[in-house]
């Protein structure tokens, strides 16, 4: 059985209530044990992620045991005061929480894009500035060249070693 994974982005529209439509193959690769159940949290960069309810389960394994550290309490309060577990309606509608949507500065047309185990929610404009940057090279911090790079190094069963003079 192949290993399945997020990929390829659509545009969407909120109506009314709040609610976008999610793309029924994004849908049923957050079915586990037959439910579609997920969680939508803050993620990086200015976006929103949906996570499975397994990644959410590890997540907080793993983030219970570092509950009592003082330098990442401000982060813990962040994350699980804004994470909503949700599911979609027959149709396949989210509402998007008025909290995430004013977050990140959703109005009303955003892009969904599948990203490995996760979903990512962009406001529209902000997801095609990004791209447009990135393609054009006008952001040094998002060169493409530099970033398929650094990001297929990943591959390599070492780390790649820094160039040297030698």
């Amino acid at each position: 059985m192949r290993k399945f994974f997020f990929s390829g982005s659509v545009e969407a529209k909120l109506d009314d209530k709040n609610r976008f439509v999610l793309p029924q193959s994004m849908r049923l690769g957050l079915v586990e044990e037959g439910a579609l159940e997920f969680s939508i949290a803050l993620g990086l960069g200015g976006c929103l992620a949906i996570y499975r309810q397994s990644d959410i389960e590890k997540i907080v394994e793993k983030f219970t045991a570092k509950q009592h550290i003082a330098k990442y309490q401000k982060f813990f309060t962040l994350f699980f005061s804004t994470l909503h577990q949700t599911t979609c309606d027959k149709i396949g509608r989210v509402i998007l929480p008025p909290v995430l949507k004013n977050a990140v500065g959703i109005k009303n047309e955003l892009v969904i894009a599948g990203v490995l185990n996760k979903i990512e929610i962009w406001p529209k404009e902000k997801y095609n500035a990004h791209l447009k940057s990135l393609l054009n090279g006008t952001d040094p911090e998002m060169n493409l060249a530099k970033m398929c790079e650094e990001a297929f190094a990943l591959l390599d069963d070492e780390l790649p070693l820094e160039a040297t003079d030698e």
